[in-house]
């Protein structure tokens, strides 16, 4: 008796440090994601209540731009990163972190540059929030990268602890702003207080972003780079340009409607928009210890999100006409119309990404892209078209189907990319 269980603590105790491990990560990440979506909850409840249905409108269109050239900046510097950095020895992440850092960084002034100059030649209601918005993209890049990084090495408390950061000084920002009363203050406020995270980052790693190095970076990692890269943008450009046809075609507050509904959702759309930051690495970890798990594990996380995504809609449902007025103010009534729509397209896009985090872990890049660009073109499609046929409600319920489509596709792909997979493998544990 005494030898069997001198063993089973031997190979018992390992497993359970490395499920208390995978718990602690996990629980990093869902703290930090937390952190983000009440901050994106409570900056957009701010800005609605704070200029109205029509100016929160021009305030969501800079929004959804910055989604594409963040989008940019995870394909091309970041998400190589967590790919092929996850778990490695300490010098070779520094050494990659302050490249990739340099990368965002360099990429905020560049694409910052043409927006500062595309928001001067617009003018108008739009222009200066665009403007403010090109002065703002490096520091917010920079503190997206810190997130990356962060959750690459294994340190999610870091990565908590900086959106922490950006949240408090958010507080101020955010008020200053309200007494100025323009979308381009608001604007300012966000990105601002989002440098400070940025700076803070620095001091939190001990790593300088490396700009020099941001060349040789996107050189090295072309093969991943640039697929997710047109991955990424195919996602938050599909956004955008549902964003802005439904602004031509129906009009800017439904614009300001449709993000309204987003933020009722704001809580699972935050964690969907920063999924890859926890998923990704923990997936690849995986990957590597366990690949037979790795169907079961991405199943798990996809349909976690799917079910807690439902069971918050079907809570939205419930909530009071006062209440809604309360935290939305006079977007409410057109918002609450979307909420069942919302909830299904977050449910869809909550499924597809535990397949997504799959495909990233196998470096499967040619077939996420497919899958990406596939489900990008069904958004725009489903959006506008259905806000042709029947407005602002109609444009939900066609985003809603395409990302129910898109998620089935995501999963198809996977099971073939986990077939091929085990095919390659099988030689490599044969015994001669």
């Amino acid at each position: 008796m005494t030898p069997m269980t001198t063993e089973q603590e031997k190979t018992t105790t390992p497993a359970g440090s490395a499920r208390r491990a995978l718990v602690g990560r996990l629980s990093w990440g869902l703290a930090d994601q937390a952190a983000s979506s009440v901050s994106n909850f409570v900056v957009g409840i701010y800005v609605a209540r704070s200029l109205g249905v029509a100016a929160f409108g021009v305030f969501s269109l800079a929004w959804v731009t910055y989604g594409v050239v963040l989008n940019v900046s995870r394909g091309l510097a970041t998400d190589p990163l967590v790919v092929r950095f996850s778990g490695v020895p300490v010098a070779s992440w520094r050494e990659a972190v302050a490249r990739s850092s340099g990368a965002a960084l360099g990429l905020g002034a560049a694409l910052g540059s043409a927006c500062l100059v595309i928001g001067l030649a617009l003018g108008g209601r739009v222009g200066p929030a665009f403007a403010c918005l090109g002065v703002m993209l490096p520091g917010l890049l920079l503190q997206d990268a810190w997130r990356f990084a962060f959750f690459a090495a294994g340190t999610g408390r870091k990565a908590f602890v900086n959106d922490l950061v950006w949240g408090i000084a958010l507080v101020p920002a955010m008020v200053v702003a309200a007494h100025m009363g323009s979308v381009g203050a608001f604007v300012l406020a966000w990105g601002a207080s989002a440098a400070v995270a940025a700076a803070y980052g620095c001091l939190q790693s001990g790593i300088r972003p490396r700009m020099t190095g941001a060349r040789g970076w996107l050189r090295e990692q072309r093969d991943l780079g640039y697929r997710y890269l047109v991955e990424n943008v195919a996602l938050s450009g599909a956004s955008q340009l549902r964003a802005y046809g439904l602004g031509a075609i129906v009009g800017v507050g439904a614009v300001g409607a449709v993000r309204g509904a987003e933020l009722l959702m704001g809580p699972f759309l935050a964690v969907l928009m920063g999924l890859s930051l926890v998923t990704v690495p923990e997936a690849a970890r995986v990957r590597r210890q366990a690949p037979h798990r790795l169907g079961p594990f991405c199943l798990m996380l996809g349909g976690g999100q799917a079910a807690a995504a439902l069971l918050w809609g079907g809570a939205l449902l419930l909530m009071p006409d006062r209440l809604g007025e309360l935290v939305l103010g006079s977007v409410w009534h057109s918002a609450s119309q979307l909420i069942v729509p919302i909830t299904l397209s977050v449910a869809g896009a909550g499924l597809g990404t535990g397949a997504a985090a799959g495909l990233r872990a196998l470096a499967a890049a040619r077939r996420s892209l497919r899958c990406q660009l596939f489900a990008s073109a069904c958004y725009v499609g489903g959006g506008l078209g259905g806000a042709v046929a029947a407005g602002t409600v109609g444009s939900a319920w066609g985003v809603a189907a395409a990302t129910v489509s898109g998620s089935a596709v995501w999963w198809l792909q996977l099971r073939s990319a986990l077939r091929e997979y085990q095919h390659h493998t099988v030689p490599e544990v044969r015994t001669s």
